[in-house]
């Protein structure tokens, strides 16, 4: 098979020269001897490029992402639709002592574990079919963002080498996410971790290892077990949006944005709280839509997909988890 890239670039590795418009099996000896002298032993590249394979249809799910827009309204029903919601509640009774000894440990509130696992991969039944070598091999022989898939086949490589799991079995997205919480191999070997003590770390398969990864991401990302995500708020008429946004200079606490004329959304006067906390607003869809004020656990949502909306559907299905 052979494919020529539009753009022809060059990376140079140790002093090996890997050519872009290289063909795709051209590309793979490449990436294998990067590999080499990046420490993966030699058995390990030939398992994982035993059967590799260029993949067109993530390539063609990359590049035909939806154009179209939904706003919140749209969008937070069909992310958290009534019956995922049941499932959700379900299931954290279900593992109800796992996740809060998990929550404990990491400082993180089980509901939101449970919530991020059910928008992820709505509840690992979700995964994707895709071989994660395939996947991001493809992605980085496509060339559109090729340093980034790059890393990231490095990355997958080195988890096979720490043995958390054989070549055949790591499977994930066209984009090579992978697991139940749909870690990129970068984001494993940052965050994954061993919730049942057996020494591997199985995002695809145990549920501990799911819910302890997810809560290890959350807690090294700054979340804060004291607090919540936020609130939908009702903004007075003629309020000034430019107040909005997330950047650092936008924070003001409760009683600062009381005083503006921000209300909770039934319109009774938001928390007084004992200890002064940021918030930011937010109005994702403008003045006509949904208006949040949010914490900084909400930022740490944003630092796991950097959606407005996936961060409103976890914190939504969170809230609804009892």
């Amino acid at each position: 098979m052979k494919k020529l890239l539009s753009v022809a670039l060059s990376f140079a590795v140790s002093g090996s020269v890997f050519a872009a418009d290289a063909d795709f099996d051209k590309y793979v000896q490449g990436l294998k001897q990067e590999a080499k002298q990046q420490g993966i032993s030699e058995q390990v590249i030939q398992e994982a490029f035993a059967d590799v394979a260029y993949k067109p249809r993530a390539v063609k799910a990359d590049r035909n992402q939806p154009e179209k827009r939904l706003t919140l309204d749209e969008y937070i029903p069909r992310a958290a639709p009534a019956w995922k919601i049941k499932q959700a509640r379900e299931l954290y009774r279900e593992h109800h002592d796992e996740l809060v000894r998990i929550g404990k440990k990491y400082g993180v509130q089980p509901r939101f574990i449970v919530a991020l696992w059910g928008v992820e991969s709505n509840f690992g039944k979700f995964t994707g079919g895709y071989s994660v070598i395939d996947a991001l091999t493809t992605m980085a022989y496509d060339g559109r963002r090729e340093e980034f898939f790059r890393k990231e086949t490095m990355a997958a490589l080195t988890i096979l080498q720490e043995g958390h799991i054989a070549a055949k079995d790591m499977k994930g997205s066209w984009a090579g996410a992978m697991g139940q919480c749909q870690f990129m191999p970068s984001s494993f070997l940052s965050f994954a971790a061993d919730g049942n003590g057996d020494g591997k770390k199985d995002i695809w398969g145990t549920e501990a290892d799911v819910f302890a990864s997810t809560a290890n991401y959350l807690s090294k990302s700054g979340w804060d077990d004291n607090f919540t995500w936020g609130r939908q708020v009702k903004l007075p008429k003629g309020f000034d949006l430019s107040v909005q946004g997330r950047s650092k200079d936008k924070a003001k606490t409760l009683a600062e944005w009381s005083a503006l004329g921000v209300t909770r959304y039934d319109g009774s006067a938001l928390p007084k709280m004992t200890k002064d906390i940021d918030a930011w607003l937010i109005a994702p869809d403008d003045e006509n839509g949904r208006v949040y004020l949010v914490y900084n656990n909400y930022n740490v949502l944003m630092k796991w997909n950097r959606s407005y909306y996936f961060a409103l559907a976890v914190s939504h299905l969170a809230d609804l988890i009892n």
